[in-house]
């Protein structure tokens, strides 16, 4: 809900932390408020990255985030480095945030059924971009 991102900004203000991200997983959901391959995709997604980046994330794919202008320019200055192909863009900020060493805090939300509209996600498809740009962080972060 917009009135939580004064949580985020408060945050950041506080000095408690340079990447907040927004957590669906730590709360309980509404019934339906999320399909149930797109939870096993996030709950996969955020072992993988937990593992990858030594951090530990409870939802990769939530799309609150916050962070200064100036740490997301030079995020967006450097995202070649992981690929320009990520379709959401929340890959490309979590990696950008950790090569900069931001510190990250999530903040749970409250994840409520859709009320209105339809997902933006073509499940595969996509779920196939941000497998790929996985594999392309691991050869870059882990890989020798």
């Amino acid at each position: 809900s917009p009135e939580k991102l004064g949580v985020f900004w408060d945050t950041i203000i506080s000095g408690k932390g340079e990447y907040i991200n927004g957590s669906r997983l730590i709360y309980p959901m509404e019934k339906d408020a999320m399909r149930f391959l797109n939870l096993m995709a996030n709950q996969f997604f955020s072992v993988v990255f937990s593992w990858l980046l030594n951090q530990r994330y409870t939802d990769t794919l939530c799309g609150t985030k916050a962070l200064s202008r100036s740490d997301y320019l030079k995020i967006k200055n450097n995202q070649s480095y992981f690929g320009n192909f990520d379709p959401f863009g929340d890959f490309d900020l979590i990696f950008g945030s950790s090569m900069l060493n931001l510190k990250m805090v999530e903040i749970p939300i409250k994840y409520k059924a859709r009320v209105y509209g339809s997902t933006q996600i073509t499940r595969f498809r996509n779920g196939l971009q941000l497998l790929n740009m996985v594999m392309r962080g691991y050869r870059k972060l882990k890989a020798f």
